[in-house]
């Protein structure tokens, strides 16, 4: 799952990002208006935490330009404004929750699941696909009640492609969600390949169906 913090205060984006990381989130960063356009403008996240008070603009612009592009990023406004004015403008712009500074990192984290639980996976703590089951909360995995061991990424991949399921999915667009922006300097996505290659041999060896398929040329896409 990737992260965008949009915090101008380089040790509370550190704080909150070395959290996040380790619950297993890719963080990217964005320290002031321009960035923070910028990024939101080519990258697609699955929760963007947004300060309000940014060097350059206004955040709530950011969360207005986010709803005109049709972005479906879940949003988080983190602010040490504490108006209820701002509060009410940044929901009914479309902001998914508001918490005001300071705050505890583990209420961020809950927070943040919150979001894209009721956004990706119709608001449920475990999803069951036939013989497959997904625990989001101890992030485990079994077919027929038998557990499947994944790393940190053919965890994420798997959510990612049953979140996106029945849609083609570009090879650029798995390189971006598992690494982030840097995946603009790779030659070439081999390691998507490794990835997914061990996701699909330790779902079929546990019985799973073979949902996932391979658009050669094209992607992949999990159809079901």
């Amino acid at each position: 799952m990737k992260i965008l913090i949009i915090e101008d205060e380089p040790a509370l984006s550190k704080s909150i990002g070395a959290y996040l990381a380790d619950e297993n989130y890719l963080c990217e960063y964005a320290g002031n208006f321009g960035q923070a356009i910028d990024k939101i403008t080519v990258y697609d996240y699955d929760c963007i935490l947004l300060d309000l008070m940014l060097p350059g603009g206004d955040g709530l612009k950011i969360l207005e330009e986010i709803k005109e592009q049709n972005k479906q990023d879940g949003v988080i406004i983190i602010s040490a404004k504490n108006s209820l004015d701002d509060k009410i403008k940044g929901l009914q712009i479309g902001a998914d929750d508001y918490l005001t500074k300071p705050f505890h990192l583990p209420e961020l984290a809950a927070r943040i699941y919150s979001v894209i639980r009721r956004k990706q996976f119709g608001n449920v703590n475990i999803i069951e696909l036939n013989e497959l089951k997904i625990n989001l909360l101890a992030k485990t995995v079994s077919v027929n009640d038998n557990n499947v061991v994944l790393t940190k990424k053919e965890f994420d991949l798997l959510l990612y492609f049953i979140s996106n399921k029945n849609k083609v999915i570009s090879k650029s667009a798995l390189a971006e969600h598992l690494s982030g922006d840097v995946a603009d300097m790779f030659d070439n996505y081999d390691f998507i390949y490794v990835h997914i290659k061990n996701l699909k041999k330790k779902l079929t060896e546990a019985g799973c169906d073979n949902y996932l398929k391979t658009l050669y040329g094209t992607g992949y896409k999990w159809e079901i």
